[in-house]
């Protein structure tokens, strides 16, 4: 289910899937079955997303990083995001690799990589409990 008004830009989306309004999903990102965005949700080029994810509303991806005064201009950097993950509200996911089974607090930023089965939060998201098993 898409719900309009979305931008969808050369993006592949899996079965039973459900993209709220207000959603840009840009070029080379791949959506897993099962999943949900919420609305007003941002997903650059090079995202991957798993298959029975979540994620809420108003969370940001990015593709690059400011480093010697400078933004990356090509050559878009990757994010992963493994099955079962959940991203709360308002959270911003800097290029990184997040494993299986993670629960993501709402209102973090995700900074570094996430091991699989754990909760993290925060600003930068630390780990809150060591087993986020389902």
């Amino acid at each position: 289910t898409i719900v309009e008004p979305v931008n969808l830009y050369e993006c592949k989306i899996g079965d039973n899937c459900f993209i709220g309004p207000f959603v840009e999903i840009q070029k080379n990102v791949t959506i897993g079955n099962n999943t949900r965005i919420q609305s007003h949700s941002f997903i650059c080029e090079n995202v991957k997303i798993g298959k029975d994810c979540f994620i809420g509303h108003g969370v940001n991806f990015t593709n690059d990083k400011f480093s010697n005064n400078k933004t990356l201009k090509k050559d878009y950097l990757a994010t992963t995001v493994g099955n079962n993950v959940l991203i709360g509200s308002g959270s911003t996911i800097l290029p990184i690799k997040i494993e299986k089974n993670v629960i993501l607090g709402a209102g973090s930023v995700i900074t570094k990589d996430c091991k699989e089965n754990k909760v993290y939060a925060g600003n930068p998201a630390k780990i809150l409990n060591k087993n986020a098993k389902k």
